[in-house]
C-alpha cells in the first residue's frame, strides 16, 4: 500500500503514513461541488447568501433552498451533499430547542457552534459511519451580538467576520479580504455578496443559479429571516451590474 490514497481511504479511522486522512479530505472536496455560499458578519448582524444552482428549468422556484433557519435568532447555509446538510439543520434545531427547553433561553452562536462541530467530527471517529459531505456556515445574535462560524466536514470550526464555502470560495475570500467588513451595515453587506457571488459565477461553466440572501440584524428584530423582496431585487441588480462592468473592462483591455 502506498501513502496516496490506496488502502488508506476505506475507512475515516485510518491514517496514512504521511498522517492524512483521505476520507475527510474527499468530504472536503464533496464540500467544495456546489454554488457558493458566504457569510458577512456587519456592525449590525450577520448577512448570508448562497449562489443556488439551477439543476433543471423544470424546477419550482424557490425549491432546493440551501439557507435554513434553525432558531429564531440563527440560521446555516449549505454547501455540499444537500441531503447531508439536511442531517445537520435537524440537529441544529434540536441542539437549538433542547437548550431553550432546559436553560429557559436562546442556545448561544458560540454554544451551537461547538454542539455542531462535535456532531461533525463524531462522524469521522466510527468506521462505521462516513464523514459529512457538506461546509456549513451557521449565523446567529445573541445577547453578545452577532456572530458568524463555518464549520468544515472534519469539525473544525472557526469564528469569522467573512468567510465563503463552495466552488468558488478562494476568489470570493479574496473578495471579502478587500472590504472593511466591521463598517458595513447588514444591507450593505447584503449588496456586496450579491456582487461577489455575480463576479465569480461562470455563465459558460455553471448551470443558471437563484441568488438566496437572508440575515438576522437589528432591522430583522434579531430573527433570522430572509431578506425583503425589494432589498433582494436591489441586491441583484447591483450584482449584474457589477458583473458587466466587470466584462467591459475586460473587454477593453483585450482591446488595447
Amino acid at each position: 500500500m502506498t501513502g496516496i490514497g490506496t488502502g488508506y481511504d476505506l475507512y475515516p479511522t485510518t491514517f496514512s503514513p504521511e498522517g492524512r486522512l483521505f476520507q475527510i479530505e474527499y468530504a472536503g472536496k464533496a464540500a467544495d461541488n456546489s454554488g457558493t455560499a458566504i457569510g458577512i458578519k456587519a456592525k449590525d448582524g450577520v448577512v448570508l447568501g448562497v449562489e443556488k444552482l439551477v439543476r433543471s428549468k423544470m424546477l419550482v422556484e424557490g425549491s432546493d433552498k440551501r439557507i435554513f433557519t434553525v432558531a429564531p435568532h440563527a440560521g446555516i447555509a449549505l454547501s455540499g451533499l444537500l441531503a447531508d446538510g439536511r442531517q445537520i439543520v435537524n440537529t441544529c434545531r434540536e441542539e437549538a430547542s433542547r437548550y431553550k427547553k432546559f436553560y429557559g433561553q436562546p442556545i448561544p452562536g458560540k454554544m451551537l457552534n461547538q454542539r455542531i462541530s462535535n456532531f461533525i467530527q463524531y462522524f469521522t471517529l466510527h468506521d462505521s459511519v462516513r464523514p459529512f459531505g457538506t461546509s456549513v456556515i451557521i449565523a446567529s445574535a445573541d445577547k453578545s451580538g452577532p456572530s458568524l462560524h463555518m464549520v468544515e466536514p472534519s469539525g473544525i470550526s472557526y469564528g469569522y467576520y467573512g468567510v465563503a464555502i463552495g466552488q468558488g470560495k478562494q476568489v470570493a475570500k479574496t473578495e471579502l479580504e478587500n472590504l472593511n467588513l466591521q463598517e458595513l451595515t447588514a444591507r450593505q453587506a447584503a449588496i456586496e455578496i450579491a456582487k461577489i457571488i455575480y463576479k465569480i459565477h461562470d455563465d459558460v461553466k455553471d448551470k443558471d443559479f437563484e441568488l438566496e440572501l437572508s440575515w438576522v440584524c437589528a432591522e430583522s428584530n434579531n430573527k433570522h429571516q430572509r431578506i425583503p423582496e425589494d432589498l433582494l431585487a436591489e441586491a441583484n441588480e447591483a450584482g449584474k451590474k457589477s458583473m458587466e462592468a466587470e466584462q467591459f473592462g475586460s473587454d477593453e483591455e483585450m482591446e488595447l
